[in-house]
C-alpha cells in the first residue's frame, strides 16, 4: 500500500502544519529574499512552504503540484494569501513559460520521481539566469539515523525494518543529486545538513494521534492499520510523558545557481 497523492481523503494531510523557523532561518541563509520578485514552489502539496515563502515576504509565489485534490487542500490553506497563484502541472511539464522565477524549491519531491534529469530540466528551463535553485530531501544517510525523544522517524524503521527497503528504493544518495544538477549546466553547486522541526506537540497522545493519521507521512502508508497501531505501541513507551515533544527530521538541501 502507497499512497494515492490523488485521493480526495488526502487532500489536506499536508495542510495541517506551519513551516517552522528552523526552516525559514536556512532559507534566509541561502537565499537574498530581498531580490526575489517570484518564486515556485514545484509539488507544493498543501502548500505549507508556499506560505513560507509568502511569508518571508517574496512578492510573488506560485504553488504546482501534479494532484488536483492537493491542488484543493494548498487552496484552502492559502486562501488568504493574494499574491499565492496555484497552478496544476509536474515537476516534468510544468506548462510554466521560460525563466519567470528567482527562486525555486522542490521540498521533499524528488524521492517521489524516477528521472532526475528531467526535474532538473524543467526547473532550469523555467528558472531566470542568476536564479536559485533550492532542493531539499532526505538522503538515505538522513533516513537511518536513530530514533530519539526528537527523532520519531527513527523508530519507524526500529519496529519494522522492512521499511528501509523502500527508503534505500526511493531516496537518492548526495553525489547522484549534485551530478545530476551538474549536468544539467546548473553551477556553484552547495549541500547542507538541516535538523528541520517538524512539529511541536504538547502532549504524547498529540504525537501518537498524527501517526495514526500518517499526517504528512508517506512511508507510514506501506504499513496497514494494524501495522500503524504495532508502531504506536513500540513508540509509546519511548516518548517522555511530559510535554512539550518536539519532532524533528534531518534532510539534505542542495543549492544550485542558474
Amino acid at each position: 500500500m502507497t499512497i494515492n497523492f490523488h485521493s480526495h481523503e488526502h487532500k489536506k494531510t499536508y495542510t495541517t502544519r506551519n513551516a517552522d523557523q528552523s526552516w525559514i532561518e536556512a532559507i534566509r541563509k541561502l537565499v537574498e529574499v530581498k531580490t526575489v520578485d517570484h518564486a515556485l514552489d514545484i509539488g507544493c502539496g498543501g502548500g505549507i512552504y508556499t506560505k513560507a515563502l509568502a511569508d518571508l515576504g517574496i512578492g510573488k509565489v506560485t504553488g504546482i503540484d501534479f494532484s488536483e485534490s492537493m491542488l484543493e487542500g494548498a487552496e484552502e490553506n492559502c486562501q488568504s494569501y493574494e499574491n499565492i497563484s496555484l497552478k496544476y502541472g509536474n515537476a516534468y511539464e510544468t506548462g510554466l513559460e521560460n525563466a519567470q522565477y528567482d527562486l525555486i524549491i522542490q521540498r521533499a519531491l524528488i524521492h517521489h520521481l524516477d528521472d532526475l534529469h528531467r526535474c532538473f530540466q524543467e526547473g532550469y528551463r523555467v528558472l531566470k539566469r542568476g536564479g536559485t535553485f533550492i532542493i531539499q530531501d532526505r538522503t538515505p544517510e538522513d533516513c537511518f539515523l536513530k530514533g530519539d525523544r526528537n527523532h520519531i522517524r527513527g523508530y519507524f524503521f526500529e519496529r519494522f525494518p522492512q521499511l528501509m527497503n523502500s527508503e534505500r528504493a526511493r531516496r537518492y544518495k548526495s553525489e547522484t543529486v549534485d551530478t545530476a544538477l551538474r549536468n544539467q549546466g546548473f553551477t556553484n553547486i552547495e549541500e547542507l545538513k538541516l535538523w528541520e522541526t517538524r512539529k511541536v506537540y504538547e502532549q504524547k497522545d498529540e504525537l501518537l494521534q498524527d501517526i495514526k493519521n500518517r499526517t504528512g507521512r508517506s512511508l507510514l502508508h506501506e504499513l496497514d492499520d494494524n501495522e500503524v497501531s504495532e508502531l504506536i505501541n513500540f513508540i509509546r513507551p519511548l516518548v517522555p510523558m511530559g510535554g512539550p515533544i518536539v519532532e524533528k527530521d534531518r534532510w539534505t538541501i542542495w543549492k544550485a545557481m542558474k
